[in-house]
């Protein structure tokens, strides 16, 4: 717990750049939920990380923008009972966060027509379909 957090093969956040507030859950844990500070809320800030490169730094904050508080990133966990798990799960979604922010961009579909079979087994159909329609009428149009 007291490494940092891994990223990516390229990416390690190290744990004094993490910061970790504890307050009670609202979840399971019965009585003991009312004096338990089982709900953990990690904060990493972005914008201001060295451990991030600087090119994948501007990926994520591009990427983040409407999670972002003044550059911070934070994720909360209290669906476990126990401050440890939920101190897993936290550390767990911030790196998947993160993980998927500095992604490189899909590659770009490249457009595609219809072939012409395509085309025109559509428009048999639809005639087919018509007919059958057409069959179906009472007044004998």
């Amino acid at each position: 717990m007291d490494d940092g957090l891994r990223v990516t093969d390229r990416i390690l956040v190290p744990a004094a750049e993490l910061r970790e507030r504890f307050s009670r859950s609202s979840g399971p844990g019965g009585q003991g939920v009312n004096t338990t500070d089982s709900r953990v809320e990690l904060s990493f800030d972005l914008a201001g990380s060295p451990s991030v490169p600087e090119s994948l730094r501007a990926r994520a904050l591009d990427r983040l923008a409407n999670r972002l508080v003044d550059g911070v990133l934070t994720v909360a966990a209290s669906e476990h009972r126990a401050q440890l798990a939920n101190r897993e799960a936290a550390r767990e979604r911030l790196a998947a966060l993160l993980r998927e922010a500095v992604a490189p961009p899909p590659k770009p579909r490249r457009p595609t027509r219809p072939s012409r079979g395509a085309k025109e087994r559509r428009l048999a159909e639809k005639k087919r379909q018509s007919q059958r329609k057409r069959d179906r009428r009472v007044d004998g149009d």
